[in-house]
């Protein structure tokens, strides 16, 4: 059986800057995979090239075995996607949208009624209904977000930083929707630099950095007898001591 999803030799330059060099991941089916790594390691742009998002320079994404560029249509059905920094009509309360996308997607109109009905109230929305887009907060935003990549009941959902500016109380919201996708058959990549929320998550981890994968596999296994923090830091080498440097002016 395909793989939930799998990179085989991403690449992606911009110009003299190598973003991403040669990602290979396999995300198993099932399974909630966090992607990790410092900003501007390489996360975004690889789950962009890995959804159909930004075309690599080279390589491959497949999702349950359908080429994201060969197949797209046939992929893309698979996928529901929460991309960093996710642009939306800033003129259209969030029901609308839903019913927009949902309607481009070919779903029925009584069919995408309901799901934005169900999305909207567990999400804690349906108190915004009349409320455009361009007034929600950064945080509501990302909800609506994942409504909007739950919409058509993909197989597997990536989602770039799903939790940043949500508070908690729609973050344990948000992990109780996506622990009982992963109970009901469905696999998803989130990317997250926060450690503790991968490791009280995820089950599978990858850790990037500098645009490669410098470790991948299972969380316990990646993780050992360290927290997962530990083992990332030193892993990019994020260690260095300023106390006694730059700021010694701080000391009192």
């Amino acid at each position: 059986m395909a793989h939930a999803l799998e990179m085989d030799g991403l690449t992606k330059r911009f110009g003299d800057k190598v973003a991403v060099d040669g990602v290979g991941l396999v995300v198993p089916r099932g399974s909630l995979f966090g992607l990790v790594g410092q900003n501007g390691a390489g996360k975004t742009t690889t789950l962009s090239m890995a959804v159909g998002l930004l075309r690599p320079d080279s390589g491959v994404s497949r999702i349950f075995g359908e080429d994201v560029w060969a197949a797209p249509d046939r992929a893309k059905t698979l996928v529901g996607v929460l991309p960093d920094g996710l642009a939306m009509p800033e003129r259209l309360t969030g029901r609308e949208v839903l019913t927009y996308l949902g309607l481009l997607r070919g779903m029925s109109r009584s069919e995408v009624a309901q799901r934005a009905e169900d999305l909207l109230a567990v999400l804690e929305l349906a108190d915004a209904e009349r409320t455009l887009v361009i007034d929600y907060s950064t945080g509501m935003r990302k909800k609506l977000g994942l409504a909007t990549a739950l919409l058509h009941a993909p197989r597997l959902l990536v989602l770039d930083e799903p939790f940043e500016a949500v508070d908690p109380v729609s973050a344990a919201t948000i992990k109780t929707i996506l622990r009982g996708f992963v109970a009901t058959g469905g696999s998803i990549v989130l990317s997250s630099h926060v450690m503790a929320l991968v490791e009280q998550m995820c089950d599978h981890v990858a850790v990037v950095d500098g645009g490669t994968v410098v470790a991948a596999g299972p969380l316990a296994e990646v993780r050992g007898t360290r927290s997962l923090e530990e083992v990332f830091v030193g892993l990019v080498g994020g260690d260095r001591d300023v106390t006694k440097g730059e700021l010694s002016w701080l000391s009192r």
